[in-house]
């Protein structure tokens, strides 16, 4: 059980989760955590704070549950520091609205205080690919769904999401899909991944 909490924090344990990707996912992981008995001071994306040491019983139970809901309780240090980035640049990316020249290593290593070549290198060993691709994969789908709904103009989208210009979103897009945005937005937007099951994989085309 101890490798699933955070060491350094025996007043108010935190478990890590795996695949929280959206404001509904922290929503069922509470009722979850509920569900066993715990009282979940805080729950945020990839982590839930407690108010008290679960019991085993309560870790296995718990675990099961989120297994059959598509999470996952994490009990590796590098899975963890993983996931946390995974959700921080979704967060970011989930804002809506990325500031000007905004950096992923100087955001990431000053949310995590971690050196970010090491983060960097240890992302790619585990996934496959870098973050800057990671982020830029969370981009894409961020402009799928603005492009289905249809409210912003591609122009808006590429200012929200800091692109130097509508020209440098687009092939950024076509890479990553092989359509431009507007194919994307005539068929519909009904190739839109949800965010928890975006391959981890970049666009070579």
């Amino acid at each position: 059980m101890n490798k699933l909490l955070r060491e350094a924090d025996v007043k108010r344990p935190i478990l890590y989760i795996k695949n929280m990707v959206c404001t509904r996912c922290i929503l069922v992981v509470r009722q979850e955590l509920e569900r066993v008995g715990l009282a979940p001071v805080q729950v945020n994306l990839g982590e839930a704070e407690l108010a008290a040491m679960p019991s085993d019983r309560q870790i296995g139970q718990l675990s099961q549950r989120l297994e059959e809901l598509g999470f996952e309780l994490l009990d590796d240090r590098r899975k963890k520091e993983i996931e946390r980035v995974k959700n921080l640049l979704t967060k970011k990316v989930q804002e809506g609205v990325l500031e000007e020249h905004f950096v992923v290593s100087v955001y990431l290593g000053e949310a995590m205080r971690k050196d970010y070549p090491a983060l960097s290198r240890l992302f790619r060993e585990v996934e496959g690919i870098t973050i800057e691709q990671y982020f830029i994969l969370q981009k894409i789908e961020k402009v799928k769904e603005w492009l289905a709904y249809g409210e912003l103009t591609l122009s808006e989208i590429a200012w929200k999401l800091g692109y130097s210009s509508v020209a440098h979103l687009s092939a950024q897009f076509r890479k990553v899909t092989g359509m431009t945005p507007s194919t994307f937005k005539k068929g519909g937007g009904k190739r839109r991944v949800p965010l928890d099951k975006i391959p981890i994989h970049y666009g070579d085309k």
